[in-house]
């Protein structure tokens, strides 16, 4: 590819984006060319930058990785950008592959119904669309309107409409803006504040209580919930693990009541946790998975209770579609990337080098004099709690101004990792090693 941007440029030109579009924007003018492996090229500094975010987990190996890089790719990708199809509508080849590389490499055998659309918050949408028709024809509900979604606290789906009414984190994302009452419940889960093994055997109390509150909850309305979602890391919420054995105590009552499950793998998803998704993990067995960021295209993965309705909204002509369908030039990236992943064994590498992240974020408490805690982490996915709000937020900014390092906040005081599956124990290291210096110089500890 010939290169856009031949050197550095001016901080100028990140204030000139900030005036123009809404946005979060880091102070980095990422050089897309330059950017390689786990290291994004800044070219207001001129200089590499470390990247443990991976832009928020969307970049599952790395910054220009060698699959997007040969003429072959090149050519794939071009003729794919060259045109913007009504995907739902007019089959190509590259569908065809898209779909063909998703089933063999994704694709459960208990998932049978696979559907794209553009953006996170839209997948988790038309997932709660599908229960909500399921639901509407299995219980002959007459009118959609009682229809409920039973959901988690401190659960982030997404901002768009009917997810606005799931989403209860940072009070700026939803506040003011009219949401549905639906049921919400407590979320027990290792989170900020340390918490008990989520891959133990036995249910805490905290856990039993949940299970109890779900079990009123769905005696008194099962008839009206059309399925229960949860995220099985609530990321943006803290890094909360939620346990297997709590989710699928909540799995077994759904069931019971014909509420469908549906797992927000979002974010979760393309193995980072060390399985492609962590609700494998976990043992659950969802009706509905909804995808997105690292794995490219977004949108909704149906089977299991779903499939036993005939008339399900799966194959029910538009009762959920798009114009656009995803974007053909994400299906190429997809195939590209993941038949890296698949061929390279790199979810397999991600399970056996998360004790190395682990073991390097257990140090780096150990060694902290209680300014972090709770270290938490499965497979590549990993987080520690810093002792206050504003100490993370100068660590995260120290990490970046002076150990050019990207290390992204998540819930009130915690710092998360999302490398590539590709990264390094030298990396990884270096990473913690800012992070220490950084609690030196913010005046965390001596």
């Amino acid at each position: 590819m010939t290169a856009v941007n031949s050197g550095p440029r001016p901080a100028g030109t990140i204030d000139r984006v900030r005036n123009g579009l809404v946005g979060d924007f880091l102070p980095l003018l990422v050089d897309l060319e330059r950017s390689s492996g786990s290291h994004l090229w800044d070219d207001v500094r001129g200089g590499p930058v470390l990247d443990m975010g991976m832009f928020f987990s969307s970049a599952p190996i790395g910054h220009n990785p060698a699959a997007v890089r040969t003429p072959a790719a090149d050519r794939a990708l071009g003729a794919a950008a060259r045109t913007k199809p009504s995907n739902p509508d007019f089959a190509t080849s590259v569908l065809d592959t898209f779909v063909t590389d998703f089933r063999r490499v994704m694709m459960p055998d208990a998932m049978t119904h696979l559907f794209a659309i553009d953006g996170g918050a839209l997948a988790v949408e038309n997932a709660l669309k599908v229960a909500f028709d399921w639901k509407g024809q299995v219980a002959d509900v007459t009118d959609p309107a009682e229809l409920t979604v039973l959901h988690l606290r401190r659960a982030f789906h997404g901002r768009s409409g009917y997810t606005l009414s799931l989403t209860n984190t940072d009070p700026a994302k939803t506040r003011g803006y009219p949401v549905f009452d639906w049921p919400r419940v407590a979320a027990p889960a290792r989170g900020e504040d340390g918490g008990p093994d989520p891959d133990g055997d036995e249910l805490t109390a905290e856990e039993v209580a949940a299970v109890e509150e779900v079990t009123r909850i769905l005696a008194a309305d099962g008839h009206r919930i059309a399925c229960f979602v949860y995220e099985p890391i609530q990321g943006e919420g803290g890094d909360r693990h939620l346990s297997g054995r709590f989710l699928r105590a909540v799995e077994a009552l759904c069931v019971r009541h014909e509420v469908l499950t549906v797992a927000d793998e979002v974010q979760t998803g393309g193995g980072l946790v060390g399985r492609r998704w962590a609700h494998e993990a976990l043992g659950l067995q969802p009706d509905l998975v909804a995808f997105g960021k690292r794995l490219q295209v977004c949108g909704v993965m149906g089977g299991r209770r779903v499939c036993e309705l005939r008339t399900n909204a799966f194959v029910t002509p538009s009762r959920i579609s798009s114009t656009w369908g995803g974007s053909l030039v994400d299906m190429v990236r997809f195939s590209l990337l993941f038949g890296e992943i698949e061929r390279d064994g790199l979810v397999e590498r991600a399970d056996r080098t998360g004790p190395v992240l682990r073991a390097g974020l257990d140090r780096l408490v150990a060694g902290s004099g209680r300014l972090l805690s709770a270290p938490r982490s499965r497979g590549l996915w990993g987080a520690v709690s810093v002792a206050t709000p504003a100490l993370r937020d100068a660590v995260a900014a120290w990490a970046l101004d002076e150990g050019s390092c990207v290390l992204l906040p998540c819930g009130t005081r915690s710092l998360r990792w999302r490398p590539s599956l590709l990264v390094t124990e030298e990396e990884l290291t270096r990473s913690f090693d800012v992070v220490d210096s950084a609690l030196r110089a913010t005046g965390g500890r001596p």
